[in-house]
């Protein structure tokens, strides 16, 4: 470290050195030049950055004015009616407050809340109750910036210690005429150090596009059926001299709403893709790919008894090609829809076993997303913030903004600064060892910048539940299908295996989280190292210490694809122990011809797929033209149901839990 007490003892030649260094530094253009390019890269950098954070705020900014305008209004058409005696004109409220009638999309026939809950909420939101709503809201906003700044100072001060030694070190090797780091060094690889966070990181995240996820629009993965909401592909084999056992036990895999399918086909090239190394085994893999919600209506529409529905014809077609039930795989979000429509019944003839990994079963155990929303005071912890209305007047929850709160909940660690500081770090960490960024960071990179979409309100109300309303005591789920309560206890009764992955140092979906139905029923449990993404990007590689299809750990956890390929292998042993029926006997469920894919019962909603296409599928999915199914389940209108879920009498149950605590 330098002395300066005794720097000039030490240094005879100091003066001289001293002049030099202003010749060569602060007298020298292209020293001074590259000062100037290196402060606007650092302040371009960060304002990219504090635009990546802040837009998302701006959004929020202006759907929560939007809501209290129309919640102003409605409370102003009540306040009138009480005094003149006159009904309000509840046309301008927004269903916000309990007088107002209902505006904007509905997403069913009748969606009201009873008139015991609407009483409560009257009486919860008083005057008074607002104040002190509003004052919660202020504590909480100055909670979350002092944490911001907390964040911020910490990332500032790491960076300053990391580097004031090594600034000093080169000041003084300079002034004394040492080797080693002088200050022209210095700087110049501070230079470089942004140079790289602010043009090299964006340049190699857009450059990995073209490897990261599945790629549909290569046709290398077929499509074997759609519905008006989502299509059905096939993953083929990335490793050379793997063909598809199309006799084997298939696997169906439900992605994430919010986070979007192509990080569960991250680097399929670098081995590293979790739909893919079910498809690698030989295993017949089949992934539901959401349409673009944007141009989609019947998505931008879709209740939960659509979305299974759509997962139960899938299931049939795939049936049809493999002549076995399916394994119906759900990733985080994905895996709350599949459990919920393993526990309706409907798709008991087609489903017979079932995998989840860092699926959220009961949000209010959540460390982190759970604690962060019973903190926001009841009255701003409702839907309505976050909802967006498209061009065509439907309303969505706006992904960008679901996205942004799993910052806001980690403020301390995602803010501008902190990101960027880390980002700087990590390119650093390359350059120093010769190597380019690594794939995976840029590929993580990518899919936090661009993979977030937006989601049916239905959907959104059903993770709002989840995350507000416990399962209770009996393991009963706060959700409905078909207007049927859902019981984790059905999974033993209707003797399904159940694998139940997690991640152990998950910060997203908690462990405490993942494994709610263990206090009710008895699951199989394979615990992953590392965190919410880690089993689709790291474990899936197949030389990875948790490989996907092996036994690893302490416990001699079955990995998912293990797991499912154990699951064949028993059907095999089974249908070799078993002897052949005679050629007039009727062959077992799973490998029935023409009866086979037809259900038992008809669909509980005669309105649900009206043409035959859609339930038949006694003729297997026809493969021309992509593998495309004759008109699979589409209808001209979207498929209506029996009891839709409601989601604003979902957000009205939350709120009456809410208000009761």
């Amino acid at each position: 470290m330098l002395d300066p007490n005794n720097l000039c003892k030490t240094t005879p030649f100091f003066d001289d050195n001293l002049n030099k260094m202003r010749s060569d530094f602060l007298l020298n253009p292209g020293f001074m030049l590259a000062q100037i390019t290196a402060a606007n890269n650092l302040f371009s950098g960060i304002m990219k950055y504090n635009s990546d954070f802040f837009t998302p705020l701006m959004t929020a900014t202006s759907y929560f004015n939007s809501v209290e305008q129309s919640r102003l209004l409605a409370d102003t058409a009540k306040l009138v009616s009480n005094i003149t005696g006159q009904p309000e004109d509840g046309k301008s409220g927004f269903s916000f407050f309990p007088w107002a009638l209902q505006g904007g999309q509905d997403t069913s026939d009748s969606i009201k809340a009873d008139d015991s809950i609407k009483k409560e909420e009257s009486e919860k939101e008083s005057p008074f109750e607002v104040c002190k709503a509003y004052l919660k809201l202020l504590e909480f906003n100055i909670e979350l910036f002092n944490r911001y700044n907390s964040g911020t100072m910490q990332a500032i001060g790491d960076v300053t210690k990391k580097d004031l030694e090594g600034y000093f070190t080169a000041l003084q090797n300079t002034l004394c005429n040492k080797e080693g780091d002088t200050l022209e060094k210095f700087f110049l690889r501070q230079f470089d150090r942004i140079k790289g966070v602010v043009d090299t990181l964006p340049e190699a995240i857009q450059d990995i596009e073209s490897e990261y996820g599945f790629h549909f629009e290569r046709k290398i993965n077929p499509l074997i059926a759609e519905t008006d909401r989502f299509f059905l592909y096939q993953i083929m084999p990335t490793t050379p001299g793997v063909n598809v056992d199309e006799g084997a036990k298939p696997l169906l895999i439900i992605p994430p709403f919010v986070l979007g399918s192509n990080i569960l086909g991250f680097l399929p090239g670098e081995n590293r893709s979790y739909a893919h190394s079910f498809a690698n085994q030989g295993i017949p893999t089949y992934i539901r790919i959401m349409k673009d919600i944007a141009i989609t209506p019947a998505f931008q529409l879709m209740t939960m008894e659509e979305d299974l529905l759509d997962t139960r014809f899938f299931c049939e077609k795939i049936m049809a090609r493999n002549k076995k039930k399916v394994t119906l795989n759900g990733y985080c979000q994905g895996g709350y829809s599949a459990v919920c429509n393993i526990l309706s019944g409907e798709l008991d003839s087609v489903v017979d076993a079932l995998i989840t990994c860092v699926a959220p079963m009961d949000g209010t155990r959540s460390k982190g997303l759970g604690e962060f929303l019973e903190k926001l005071p009841s009255r701003f912890n409702d839907l309505d913030f976050g909802t967006k209305t498209l061009p065509n007047g439907n309303k969505v929850a706006d992904g960008n903004l679901m996205g942004w709160v799993y910052k806001i909940k980690s403020i301390e660690h995602e803010a501008p600064m902190v990101a960027f500081f880390r980002d700087m770090f990590m390119v650093e960490g390359a350059r120093e060892k010769g190597k380019p960024i690594s794939k995976t960071a840029l590929a993580l990179n990518y899919w936090l910048r661009n993979e977030r979409t937006d989601i049916p309100l239905a959907i959104t109300g059903m993770s709002f539940a989840a995350y507000n309303i416990p399962v209770t005591e009996d393991g009963t789920l706060p959700v409905t299908i078909f207007g049927k309560s859902l019981n984790f206890k059905t999974i033993n009764e209707k003797k399904i295996p159940w694998l139940l992955c997690y991640g152990e140092q998950d910060d997203l979906v908690e462990k405490e989280t993942a494994l709610a139905p263990t206090d009710y029923i008895d699951v199989e449990l394979t615990p992953f190292p590392k965190g919410h993404v880690a089993i689709a990007t790291s474990w899936s590689h197949p030389e990875s210490a948790c490989a996907l299809h092996t036994r690893f750990g302490k416990g001699n956890y079955r990995g998912p694809v293990k797991f499912q390929m154990d699951l064949n292998d028993e059907i095999e042993k089974k249908s070799i122990s078993t002897p052949k029926p005679l050629a007039s006997s009727k062959t077992s469920e799973a490998v029935k011809t023409s009866e086979a894919v037809k259900t038992s019962e008809p669909a509980k909603t005669s309105e649900a797929v009206k043409t035959s296409e859609a339930v038949k599928t006694s003729e297997p999915a026809k493969t021309s033209e992509a593998v495309k199914t004759s008109e699979p389940a589409k209808t001209s209108e979207p498929v209506k149901t029996s009891a839709p879920v409601k989601v604003k009498s979902v957000k009205a149950m939350v709120q009456k839990k809410i208000g009761q605590k």
